[in-house]
C-alpha cells in the first residue's frame, strides 16, 4: 500500500466483491476512507468456480476501492469461507525443563504447537489457532503467562483447518492482480470483530452472518471463540426457491424477495397478491403474498434450525447470556429477527458493523460486515492489542507455508 497505515478488507462473496479501505488514525481509532464493491461472478457458494471471471470481479472492486479512497492497494486482509472449512477445541501442554520456573515467549509458540499437532487429511492446512484459554500449574483465568513463575502452562485452543487448495484459489486470485494477502481469516471471525462489541463475547454471544451463498456463525463463550462454522447455505437458495415455487425468472425472484419478502406468516391479508409488471421476456403476472412468505419462511427457518443443532451438538448454548446477533446480505429481510428468536428461543439482534469514522455507508450496511471485520482484524494484529483475544501471528509465515506445502 501506499502507506503503513492503510487496512484494506477483501471479502469474495457470492452475490458481491467487497474491499473496504480504513486509515489508522494516531488516537488508535480506525477511519473508512472507501468503499469499493462489484457484483461477484465466478462464485459459488463463497468459493471460486471460475477463476479468470472471479479475478476481473475482484480487480473491479479493488479499482473502485482505490478510486473512492485514493489509495493505491497492494496489499489486503483476505476473508475465506466455504463449507470445506472445519473446526475442533484442542489442549496444549508445555513442562518446562528443570531448572527454569519463568515462563516466556517461546513456552507460548511451543504450547501452541503442541496444541496443532494432530493428525488432519494430507489436503488440509490450519487456518486458525485462537487461544481461549492459558493454565500455569492448574491455575485458571490466566490472560497472559508470560513473566509469572510455574512448572507447567497448558492452553486451549480453538483450531480453523479446510482444503489448501480451496484456500490458495482465492488467494491466488489476490496474488495474480499483484496484491498481497496479509493474512487470510475466516469470514465468521473476521466479522465478530466489527460487530460484537468485547462485553457481548464476554457474556456470551452467537454471531451469525446470512450472505449470498453460505451462512457462517461463531460462537464466544467467557470471551474467547469456542464454535465455528459454515453452511452452504444462503440468500441465494431462498431466490431459487421463490424462482422454481413461483415458476418466475432468477432476477424477478431476488428482486421479489428483497423488495417485498418477509418471513412472519399470517400478516398477508386473505387473497392479497403482489402485481408483477411486464418486461421483455416476461409475461407479468400476479402471485399470492403469503406463499412468498411461506417459501422464505420455510428456507430461512430451516438454515436456523439447522445452525442451532450444530451449536447444541457441542452444548454451547447455554453459555449464551447475550444472545443472538445476525448480519450479512439476507439480514435484511423483514420479520428475520422474530424467527430467529422463536428458533433460538432467546433475544436476537438484527447486526451491522458497529459504528466508525469516515464513509458511514459502509457500517451502516450489513454487507460489508464482513469487510470491515478484516480491517479491525489487521489494525488488532499489527498493532498487537491484548483485546485482540489471541489473533494470529506469524501471518506472512503462514502464507508462506500454504504454498510451499
Amino acid at each position: 500500500m501506499a502507506r503503513d497505515n492503510i487496512f484494506v478488507g477483501l471479502e469474495i462473496g457470492t452475490s458481491k466483491i467487497c474491499a473496504v479501505v480504513a486509515e489508522a488514525r494516531h488516537d488508535g481509532s480506525l477511519k473508512v476512507i472507501g468503499v469499493g464493491n462489484a457484483p461477484s461472478r465466478g462464485v459459488r457458494k463463497g468459493e471460486i468456480v471460475d477463476f479468470e471471471t472471479a479475478k476481473r470481479c475482484v480487480h473491479d472492486a479493488i479499482v473502485d476501492a482505490e478510486e473512492k479512497s485514493d489509495v493505491e492497494i497492494s496489499e489486503v486482509y483476505l476473508g475465506i469461507t466455504g463449507s470445506h472449512i472445519r473446526s475442533f477445541n484442542n489442549r496444549g501442554v508445555v513442562v518446562l525443563e528443570e531448572g527454569r520456573e519463568e515462563i516466556d515467549e517461546q513456552d507460548l509458540d511451543d504450547v501452541r504447537t503442541n496444541a496443532r499437532e494432530v493428525s488432519l487429511p494430507m489436503e488440509d492446512c490450519i487456518l486458525h489457532t485462537i487461544i481461549q484459554h492459558y493454565y500455569v500449574d492448574g491455575q485458571d483465568g490466566v490472560l497472559n503467562p508470560i513473566g509469572l513463575l510455574g512448572k507447567k502452562l497448558e492452553a486451549d485452543f480453538h483450531i480453523v483447518y479446510g482444503i489448501r487448495t480451496r484456500i490458495q484459489n482465492a488467494i491466488r486470485c489476490v496474488k495474480e492482480l499483484e496484491l498481497e494477502p496479509a493474512d487470510v481469516v475466516i469470514n465468521s471471525f473476521a466479522t465478530a470483530q466489527a460487530v460484537l462489541e468485547k462485553h457481548q463475547k464476554q457474556l456470551g454471544a452467537v454471531l451469525i452472518d446470512i450472505g449470498g451463498g453460505t451462512t457462517d456463525f461463531v460462537v464466544y463463550v467467557d470471551g474467547a471463540v469456542k464454535q465455528s462454522g459454515v453452511l452452504a447455505v444462503g440468500g441465494d437458495h431462498v431466490t431459487n426457491d421463490i424462482s422454481i415455487g413461483l415458476k418466475i425468472p432468477t432476477a424477478r425472484a431476488e428482486k421479489l424477495k428483497v423488495d417485498e419478502g418477509n418471513v412472519t406468516l399470517g400478516t398477508a391479508f386473505p387473497g392479497e397478491t403482489i402485481l408483477l409488471k411486464d418486461e421483455t421476456g416476461f409475461a407479468g403476472r400476479e402471485i399470492e403474498r403469503e406463499s412468498l412468505n411461506q417459501i422464505i419462511h420455510s428456507r430461512l427457518r430451516e438454515t436456523l434450525e439447522i445452525v442451532k443443532r450444530q451449536i447444541e451438538a457441542d452444548q454451547n448454548l447455554h453459555y449464551v447470556g447475550a444472545g443472538v446477533f445476525i448480519t450479512g446480505g439476507c439480514s435484511q429481510i423483514r420479520g428475520l429477527e422474530h424467527l430467529a428468536s422463536e428458533v433460538f428461543g432467546m433475544p436476537v439482534t438484527m447486526a451491522h458493523a458497529l459504528p466508525m469514522a469516515g464513509v458511514t455507508s459502509a457500517f451502516e450496511n450489513p454487507q460489508f460486515s464482513t469487510a470491515l471485520g478484516l480491517v479491525k482484524y489487521g489494525h488488532l494484529v499489527q498493532t498487537d492489542r491484548p483485546s485482540s483475544g489471541g489473533l494470529i501471528k506469524n501471518a506472512f509465515q503462514k502464507l508462506k507455508g500454504m504454498f510451499r506445502n
